[in-house]
């Protein structure tokens, strides 16, 4: 399995730019920050991050069948939307409130208010993190599963954010530890986020049809869930404007068969699923690396 294949969690930029941009979020016009980026800081970005521009606009070309003038303009969009999610992010953590909607709640709510444990499936489009700052947790602890090389900002400010009100850090650890607290937090009837659209630890993977073509995803998440006979959400919060967000919840069914075929039909459906918010959205799609086999 190829490097670029695998998980790169960590948000790009140093301490004190992390720190310069939480008090730009308190001191200056959110609009005129996010212009300003925009215009003079995407162009750049494109322009040096070469392979991450270049994955973006094969993913409108070859998975959307955009020509070529097209798929630059909504290649730039990607990045600005990209973007407005990092702006966003800051946002929260110097205090401001984001105007979030929630449709089909009740699926959540209903499995947060019974007895069993349960997985939510995130991807790498929209800004899922506003889904751990929203979502309930007062009956069932939220566990959410985080990279450990992730900046050091922005794991205290989710730290901060996380205080006092139920929710958890796993990190993922090299010695795999991390799956013997995965594990218990279903066990003890806890919730258990964690992202399905990229490989990360063990190299196990389904290929399965997503946007006309093969692509890998892990695993691990759909074993887990099938092994634990437990209820699975997928999750995705678009971003539909500045500091607006809609949180879509679908709920992916247990089939019958052994746990290997049942981790295999759940993969099947978080893909189909997923392919239809990425066609709603397909700016918001973030995985810059060259995702299709």
């Amino acid at each position: 399995m190829s490097a670029e294949k695998e998980w790169k969690g960590r948000t790009f930029g140093a301490k004190w730019m992390h720190l310069s941009l939480i008090w730009m979020m308190r001191n200056l016009p959110y609009s005129g920050v996010y212009l300003f980026v925009c215009i003079f800081v995407i162009p750049f970005c494109m322009l040096f991050s070469h392979k991450g521009y270049i994955a973006i606009y094969h993913f409108f070309v070859r998975r959307r069948n955009e020509n070529m003038a097209l798929a630059f303009w909504h290649t730039y969009i990607n990045h600005c939307m990209f973007a407005g999610i990092i702006l966003d992010r800051f946002y929260t953590y110097s205090g401001g409130k984001l105007n979030i909607e929630v449709e089909d709640w009740d699926l959540y709510h209903n499995l947060a208010d019974a007895k069993d444990g349960f997985v939510i499936l995130s991807a790498h489009i929209g800004n899922y993190e506003v889904a751990g700052y929203t979502l309930e947790a007062e009956s069932k602890r939220f566990n959410a599963l985080v990279y450990a090389g992730e900046a050091e900002t922005v794991m205290e400010n989710r730290r901060k954010m996380f205080e006092n009100k139920n929710r958890h850090m796993i990190v993922i650890k090299k010695d795999m530890s991390h799956l013997f607290e995965m594990s218990n937090a279903l066990a003890n009837g806890e919730i258990l986020s964690l992202p399905a659209d990229r490989i990360f630890g063990s190299n196990r993977h389904y290929n399965i049809d997503f946007m006309g073509c093969k692509a890998m995803f892990p695993v691990g998440p759909f074993a887990i869930a099938a092994q634990r006979e437990v209820a699975v959400l997928a999750i995705n919060v678009m971003k539909t404007g500045i500091k607006k967000y809609r949180i879509h919840i679908k709920q992916l069914q247990q089939t019958e068969g052994n746990i290997k075929e049942r981790a295999e039909n759940l993969a099947c459906q978080y893909a189909n699923n997923l392919e239809n918010v990425v066609n709603e959205c397909p700016t918001q799609w973030f995985n810059y690396f060259e995702f299709w086999n």
